[in-house]
């Protein structure tokens, strides 16, 4: 870390921050996006779990359905836990030229689609199949690129759930994915105690941040400001992927 980067790092997650507190969802994403500009995506990652699992947590606990939510879902979790630490050595083998490109390609598919897809209806009947189907795949494109919202975001949204069921049903899969990322950096030593220092100091702008949005949420509409957030989030995505291609 430089003395340039450290500062960079803490507007990064006071960002994200804020716009999990409008959202209600996009702290690992945006801190992937603007981090890979600066960082690998393993560096990444890395300084991710400790804001991710906090401000995650604190999502999931403050909804009031946990038991209900975790017996409908725990398919989709056991598979997104499987499926990350099956392609964690994806990000773990450090080899930026693949894994640079991959982020941006994620984060480019997750921002067209949540920009111009119209929205679905899953039927409960289906979820026997689909919610592992749907874990595993997450789980896959989470441990390759540290990014957890595709394709489990908009099968979430799918499901028909109320407002406050649907962020405490998004904190639980946050959570479950950051914990496998966790396990699988661990489990590669690619998570040292230095990084974690780090990871920790981080939490302290993302709950500003979390803070900051929750207040703005009140001020501005979350729509245009969701919008404004996703065309950005393309345009970190379609720099990583050329910077892989030239």
């Amino acid at each position: 870390m430089t003395d340039l980067v450290v500062p960079l790092v803490a507007v990064t997650f006071l960002a994200a921050g804020i716009v999990k507190g409008v959202t209600g969802m996009g702290l690992p994403t945006v801190a992937m996006g603007a981090l890979g500009a600066l960082l690998s995506p393993l560096t990444a990652a890395s300084l991710l779990i400790v804001p991710s699992m906090v401000t995650n947590l604190w999502q999931l606990l403050a909804g009031p359905r946990f038991g209900a939510l975790v017996r409908r879902l725990w398919p989709m979790m056991a598979a997104s836990l499987i499926g990350t630490l099956i392609s964690a050595p994806l990000l773990t083998g450090g080899d930026a030229r693949v894994t640079t490109p991959a982020l941006g390609v994620t984060l480019v598919v997750y921002a067209l689609y949540t920009l111009f897809a119209r929205p679905f209806h899953a039927p409960r009947a289906w979820e026997r199949w689909l919610s592992p189907l749907v874990g595993l795949v997450t789980g896959a494109i989470a441990g390759a690129t540290g990014v957890f919202v595709i394709p489990a975001v908009p099968y979430l949204q799918s499901l028909g759930l109320e407002k406050d069921d649907l962020m405490q049903a998004l904190g639980l899969s946050f959570t479950v994915s950051t914990v496998a990322l966790m396990i699988g950096l661990v489990s590669r030593q690619a998570w040292q105690a230095d990084q974690l220092a780090f990871s920790a100091a981080a939490v302290v702008p993302a709950l500003i941040g979390m803070w900051l949005g929750q207040k703005l949420r009140h001020a501005i509409s979350p729509a245009a400001f969701r919008r404004g957030f996703l065309i950005v989030l393309a345009a970190l995505g379609l720099e990583m992927i050329l910077r892989g291609v030239l």
